[in-house]
């Protein structure tokens, strides 16, 4: 009796069969191609469009609603009705942020010149921000406590230090990205407030003309 080959069984792969496997093979191969031609595709098309990220601005409307624990006694509760009744900035800032520790001896040389400034402390440890504007010096008439940080959204925020900058009626009519230095407070900053508070002192609303030339 010969044993039986369990192999010599197996039916035997045709030309056909070995065919089919390496075209499925290099399909396998070509799929990544295929998609790094078409993302590279994509690019090409989006080389020199904008890519502005296009953020929910407070800009040209009353500054939003709060009611927000004042920094310094958190048992107090301040308002709208708190912030000043003249052309202010108001600072988004936190002890967390690098760039507004930079920020901050620019922003105490402003309040010596007599700027109105409003804070916000945005997402912040109490205690740090306290330890931050005691080793610093506090450049803000007042600041108020955005623990959530919603606040802060509300106006525009894209990411710490901002500052907004509001006229005698509470309208935001200025957004600054970034810290504050001498160069755009010159530029920008400084003609707004001017703008602003020309009008303030005449008791009417900012000339909208003059305000979309100079508080851009």
């Amino acid at each position: 009796m010969t044993k039986s080959n369990h192999f010599s069984e197996q039916p035997p792969e045709t030309k056909g069969n070995r065919t089919m496997k390496k075209s499925q093979i290099r399909i396998w191969f070509l799929i990544p191609l295929i998609i790094f031609a078409a993302v590279m595709v994509m690019l090409y098309f989006r080389l020199g469009q904008p890519t502005e990220i296009v953020t929910n601005t407070a800009l040209e409307r009353p500054v939003p609603a709060f009611e927000l624990p004042l920094l310094s006694d958190t048992s107090r509760i301040m308002t709208n009705d708190n912030l000043p009744d003249e052309p202010f900035l108001m600072n988004i800032w936190g002890s967390w942020c690098p760039t507004c520790v930079i920020e901050h001896p620019f922003l105490m040389q402003l309040e010596e010149r007599g700027v109105n400034l409003v804070g916000v402390n945005y997402k912040d440890d109490i205690g740090d921000a306290l330890s931050y504007l005691n080793r610093g010096g506090d450049p803000f008439s007042m600041s108020i406590q955005d623990l959530s940080g919603q606040f802060a959204l509300d106006l525009g925020l894209t990411g710490a230090p901002e500052t907004f900058t509001v006229d005698g009626e509470g309208v935001i009519r200025q957004h600054i990205v970034g810290e504050i230095n001498e160069s755009n407070w010159q530029d920008r900053i400084e003609p707004c407030l001017t703008v602003l508070n020309d009008a303030n002192d005449n008791n009417v609303s900012p000339d909208a003309i003059q305000v979309e030339e100079v508080c851009k």
